[in-house]
């Protein structure tokens, strides 16, 4: 059985990652790949744009005329588009493989209110590394979490608009659930003067912002005579394009429902 995807915000990083990505799996086969009404990258053949050779399908404003061809839509653009792509998958009963991050709670109701009717999976990070990291910070929280200090470290290259980054708040909210704490109430982002001595039960984040680095990721359980550092390095968008099309894969047979990459890695159930 063959997938048929469509791709919104081709002409981004990701968005070129996730043409490439497409191509490689023989199961799915690129349907659509859009950018916005006025891009100039509209006609453009959509291997030219990733570069990897021309395809023979152009770069469009919408997916409206390819709709019928596409089962699943993958949407690694910005917050203020999501309004829009969500209507339109549920207007069109197209599933949504979504990695926007920097989310307000009016667009995170308006995932869980989608998801209602199509099937969805949501992740701040398609990495199969990082969300083995996220179990794996769930496990070391669970032993050293109530006397360690506990510190989220990210790096990111200098054209990341969001801070922390989305996987960071991942890994804060997964340590923090299981910590039974509401990371909204203990999160320190970033110290500055006379800040006094650290309370333990705070989750302290760090951001960091330069060059090209793809994305770097470090839980820091930090207790009196010993520390443990839990890490994830990315060298390449390709690896969160794979996931991508990994939950495709996995969502083409999904009723409706908010997903997470635990979910298609077989972590929750």
């Amino acid at each position: 059985m063959n997938i048929g995807i469509g791709i919104l915000g081709a002409n981004g990083r990701m968005g070129r990652a996730l043409i490439e990505a497409c191509d490689l799996d023989d199961k799915l086969t690129l349907k659509g790949a859009s950018v916005r009404a006025d891009s100039q990258w509209i006609g453009m053949d959509v291997g030219e744009l990733a570069g990897i050779g021309k395809r023979n399908l152009a770069v469009q404003g919408n997916l409206d005329s390819v709709k019928n061809d596409i089962d699943v839509v993958i949407d690694f653009t910005l917050p203020a588009a999501l309004k829009e792509n969500l209507q339109w998958c549920v207007d069109n009963n197209k599933a949504m493989v979504i990695g926007t991050t920097g989310l307000n709670d009016e667009l995170k109701s308006l995932l869980q209110e989608s998801a209602q009717s199509i099937p969805i999976v949501f992740a701040a990070n398609f990495s199969i590394g990082v969300n083995l990291m996220l179990n794996l910070v769930r496990q070391t929280a669970r032993v050293m979490g109530h006397s360690a200090d506990i510190e989220i470290i990210e790096t990111h290259h200098r054209f990341k608009k969001d801070a922390p980054s989305g996987t960071a708040v991942a890994i804060g909210e997964a340590i923090a659930d299981e910590l039974e704490r509401d990371l909204g109430q203990c999160a320190v982002y970033g110290r500055e003067g006379d800040t006094g001595e650290r309370d333990q039960h705070t989750i302290g984040f760090a951001t960091v912002r330069g060059g090209d680095v793809v994305g770097d990721h470090t839980a820091l359980f930090a207790d009196l005579g010993e520390r443990l550092e839990i890490t994830h390095k990315a060298s390449s968008r390709l690896t969160f394009a794979k996931g991508a099309m990994s939950a495709a894969k996995w969502l083409k047979t999904r009723p409706s429902g908010l997903y997470s990459m635990e979910h298609v890695l077989g972590f929750k159930s």
